[in-house]
């Protein structure tokens, strides 16, 4: 059980902090748009990277730069990109939660979208596949135990997120709160670009 909660603790703390891919979720949860869906696949994309991790290709990782590099630009590109929409949205439009007239995103953007917010953050990387997947050889044989805690947290996290948003949006009926969160998250997503260019 120690190896199990080791890891559970140290994933859920690395993916606490409020970054692009977490306020995407609360978003869609705020909407109530495919939240299952998105909760889904972030949780299972950092399962895969925490598997990746724990099963050693951290080293290919760090053996081939090039991935990060990859990651890095496209981040800053994508991060980037939806801060400036974000900003626009929070400056030119007067919507409430679920305007009248507003077309919900299509399940494949959503899709495309959550993706993004995950596979395109250099940050993920380094904590799942380099961090959790180096300290689990410090459990021995016990490292898949230590795995399995790490992606249990992940589940935990973005499940709870996703549908715990939905508290929030009785607040977010109001015009003026929908564009207080757009404009953070504007704020959040262009920070974080500049810190995945800059890191």
């Amino acid at each position: 059980m120690d190896a199990f909660i080791s890891g559970f603790g140290l994933s859920l703390s690395l993916i606490f902090a409020i970054g692009a891919q977490n306020a995407f979720v609360l978003k869609q949860g705020i909407k109530k748009e495919n939240v299952f869906i998105v909760s889904f696949l972030c949780a299972i994309s950092d399962a895969t990277l925490i598997f990746a991790g724990v099963s050693g290709f951290g080293y290919l990782v760090e053996q081939f730069p090039m991935l990060q590099t990859f990651a890095r630009y496209g981040g800053f590109l994508f991060l980037l990109i939806y801060g400036l929409k974000s900003f626009y949205s929070a400056w030119t439009m007067s919507h409430e939660l679920k305007p009248e007239g507003e077309t919900p995103r299509s399940l494949l953007k959503t899709i495309l979208l959550t993706l993004a917010f995950t596979w395109l953050n250099p940050h993920v990387y380094l904590d799942t596949v380099i961090l959790l997947g180096s300290v689990s050889t410090k459990f021995g044989e016990l490292a898949v135990v230590f795995g399995l805690g790490a992606m249990s947290a992940s589940f935990v996290f973005f499940f709870s997120l996703g549908y715990g948003a939905r508290l929030l949006a009785p607040l977010f009926k109001k015009a003026i709160a929908w564009k207080v969160l757009e404009f953070l998250i504007g704020f959040i997503m262009l920070t974080l670009a500049f810190v995945v260019l800059f890191s």
